[in-house]
């Protein structure tokens, strides 16, 4: 699954990840943000928004990029009906959002397509 697909999974239907995995996201998001503030590094690990939990760091042993990947088979294993991918009619491309009407790609628009 290409890159752009793993993401549009993780934003838009974040919802079907669970508690660990949002947890261990978060860890990444915030260990990454804060590489070149160990001041607020330490804030935000005594706030629990960086984890030192061994079962939430097990997620991310191999890498952010196989973390994600692992959560969108999970999510397309358990929950394939949940997700859906909104490609534009006109080049099939995928579109910023679910609810998007228009192609950022080709410039399609069908806004009008549901009236």
């Amino acid at each position: 699954m290409d890159k752009e697909k793993i993401e549009y999974i993780i934003k838009y239907f974040s919802n079907l990840m669970t508690t660990d995995e949002k947890l261990a996201l978060k860890h990444q998001i915030f260990t990454y943000k804060t590489s070149d503030n160990q001041k607020m590094r330490k804030i935000l690990t005594e706030k629990g928004w960086i984890s030192s939990e061994p079962e939430i760091l097990e997620f991310l042993k191999n890498g952010h990029e196989e973390f994600e990947m692992n959560i969108v088979k999970r999510i397309l294993t358990e929950t394939p009906n949940e997700v859906f991918f909104n490609n534009c009619p006109n080049c099939g491309k995928l579109a910023r959002t679910p609810q998007a009407k228009q192609c950022r790609y080709c410039s399609f628009n069908w806004h009008s397509a549901e009236k």
